[in-house]
């Protein structure tokens, strides 16, 4: 066996047939620089601490719609409402933050009044 011969499945980097910045056609550097992309992360925090604050509002309508149950003995359908539109926001949030989706949350959109689409 010839050992200055390389393993038959390396190919050597100058005659690789697409290199990434080709597949993607931007440079790291170009997606570094994009102001698009820092615009977003400031959003991105914007809709971190609104998710964080809606986490506590949440807990707060469990809890009155808890007690609301143990006094009345049914659920308060004006307070499901609304943690149905709090959980399709937290939703919406969540698939923003993950770049599920490029649709901006309230307050640049309207709040839900349902299930996530």
């Amino acid at each position: 066996m010839n050992e200055s011969m390389p393993p038959p499945d390396h190919v050597p980097a100058d005659e690789s047939t697409e290199t990434e910045e080709e597949h993607t056609g931007k440079s790291i550097e170009d997606n570094i620089k994009s102001g698009s992309t820092w615009l977003r992360l400031l959003f991105m925090i914007l809709f971190v601490a609104l998710w964080s604050i809606s986490r506590i509002i949440v807990v707060a309508v469990v809890v009155l719609q808890f007690l609301w149950v143990l006094i009345a003995g049914d659920s308060n359908s004006r307070l499901a409402g609304f943690g149905q539109s709090l959980a399709t926001y937290t939703y919406q949030i969540v698939m923003y933050l993950t770049f599920n989706t490029e649709e901006q949350p309230f307050p640049f959109s309207d709040w839900p009044t349902g299930p996530p689409e």
